[in-house]
């Protein structure tokens, strides 16, 4: 199975397109959507093609490949448009024996305050808008594919494919490789 990670859409509707055109470019089997989708949050500027509505309709169009987790900007007002689940606070998913994937948006659980975890599980997050590859605090592996809009810590639009035996961050404009950990 091939899994795609974007998170922090925040209604931009050219970047939930382009987050659709490679999910269909790397032919993934699921997109998992870290939180975020529609409102820009209080914090942050007004993406450049803000367009929630457009949003709403092109993930709707999606909803039986996509499986997300809340961010801090998601509501109960945005489950009522969107048809599927993306309330939940977090999704763990079986990688392989017995090594996990806990998701989760990152504004709860992240590298300094991760979950309570398993040595070899791995933490995936978003929220910080800053991809990377590190360590938790606790050493488990902690994996963020930044945001697809409105990037911070001069990383560029991400996405995250975990594919074999490796997850690979790429660059959303291009998909070359940012950041790689084996597992």
């Amino acid at each position: 199975m091939k899994w795609m990670f974007a998170s922090d859409l925040h209604g931009d509707l050219a970047a939930a397109r382009a987050v659709m055109d490679v999910f269909h470019k790397e032919q993934a089997d699921r997109l998992i959507l870290l939180g975020d989708l529609l409102y820009h949050g209080p914090r942050n500027n007004l993406p450049a093609a803000y367009d929630p509505k457009g949003v709403i309709a092109l993930l709707n169009e999606y909803r039986h490949k996509i499986m997300t987790v809340r961010g801090n900007c998601d509501t109960e007002v945005d489950q009522m448009v969107l048809e599927f689940p993306i309330l939940a606070d977090y999704a763990i998913l079986p990688l392989d024996g017995d090594r996990l994937c806990y998701l989760t948006h990152g504004h709860r659980f992240n590298e300094q305050t991760p979950p309570p975890m398993g040595e070899r599980d791995i933490l995936i997050h978003g929220h910080s808008h800053a991809a990377g590859v590190t360590a938790c605090r606790d050493g488990q592996l902690c994996l963020n594919p930044g945001s697809v809009s409105m990037p911070k810590n001069d990383t560029p639009p991400c996405y995250m494919i975990l594919a074999e035996k490796a997850f690979e961050i790429r660059r959303l404009q291009d998909g070359t490789l940012f950041a790689k950990a084996d597992i």
